[in-house]
């Protein structure tokens, strides 16, 4: 939180100065370790040299060559304790990274826009960055689809590394999911996409094979019984050449008998006339 006081303005009592507070103090005096500023508290703050800054990127070799008394400055307040103020010319983040937690929603700026996302400046000591994946719950083809540099946004800190100085952040989190579709009607035509239609022509071409198949088996069936009864009607070249040869065959064997028989008539004709001629 940052508060603008001058030095002119009411006394602040010092149970009501807090961390990261902004001031526009006055250089009361200056030693070899810091200077002593007015910010309009009840005591002096104390600024110490560590805690300058100066105009050039030079080191600091002495106060008097950052600030002078009576000087105007502005200055954060570090920290406060034993009822001494201990202020900085470094401007404070907004965000410590004791203060960071997941679940936290912070604001910040887009500053750079990547293929797999987007970095965004949340007041920390690194830009958090919103993976592709976390810009929206549909599907997002590149961040300039969603974001450009430059934009407001709010998100969701999903997790962090202090050691790797990471902060993935979630605009997603933040969102509501979309409801889901409603079942569809029976009666309403439905229109199926190219891998829904893929998945449903083999189903129906083998259930049509299988009916085909089936069709074709009583088919074969009904073939056999007719070829049955065709064969019960009329027979075969192969059983009418079976059958003329039973029946010549058969007839073979009945000559045979006849002749047997008419041989051994003969036979019994002459064994009946020697006999009567050696009776008489």
């Amino acid at each position: 939180m940052e508060q603008n006081v001058t030095a002119e303005t009411n006394r602040i009592p010092i149970s009501e100065i807090k961390q990261k507070m902004k001031f526009t103090g006055k250089v009361l005096k200056t030693t070899l370790a810091g200077a002593a500023i007015d910010i309009g508290a009840e005591k002096p703050a104390m600024l110490h040299v560590s805690q300058m800054v100066s105009n050039s990127n030079e080191p600091i070799l002495s106060v008097t060559d950052v600030l002078k008394e009576g000087e105007e400055l502005d200055v954060w307040v570090k920290r406060v304790r034993d009822q001494r103020i201990e202020l900085t010319m470094i401007k404070p983040l907004d965000l410590e990274w004791r203060e960071i937690k997941t679940g936290l929603a912070v604001k910040g700026k887009v500053v750079r826009l990547e293929t797999f996302g987007a970095f965004v400046e949340i007041g920390a000591e690194r830009p958090g960055l919103i993976h592709i994946s976390e810009m929206a719950h549909g599907y997002v083809r590149t961040p300039a689809d969603v974001m450009k540099e430059g934009d407001e946004i709010e998100a969701e800190i999903i997790d962090f590394n202090r050691k790797k100085k990471q902060i993935k952040l979630s605009i997603k989190a933040l969102t509501p999911e979309p409801e889901k579709e409603e079942k569809v009607d029976q009666q309403t035509p439905v229109f199926y996409t190219d891998d829904q239609s893929k998945r449903e022509k083999p189903v129906r071409k083998k259930r049509e094979k299988k009916n085909r198949k089936k069709d074709s088996t009583e088919f074969s069936s009904l073939e056999f019984d007719l070829a049955n009864g065709q064969a019960e009607e009329e027979p075969t070249a192969m059983e009418l050449a079976i059958r003329a040869a039973m029946d010549k065959a058969n007839a073979k064997k009945h000559e045979s008998k006849k002749k047997v028989a008419k041989v051994q008539s003969v036979q019994d004709d002459l064994l009946a006339r020697t006999l009567d001629q050696k009776t008489n």
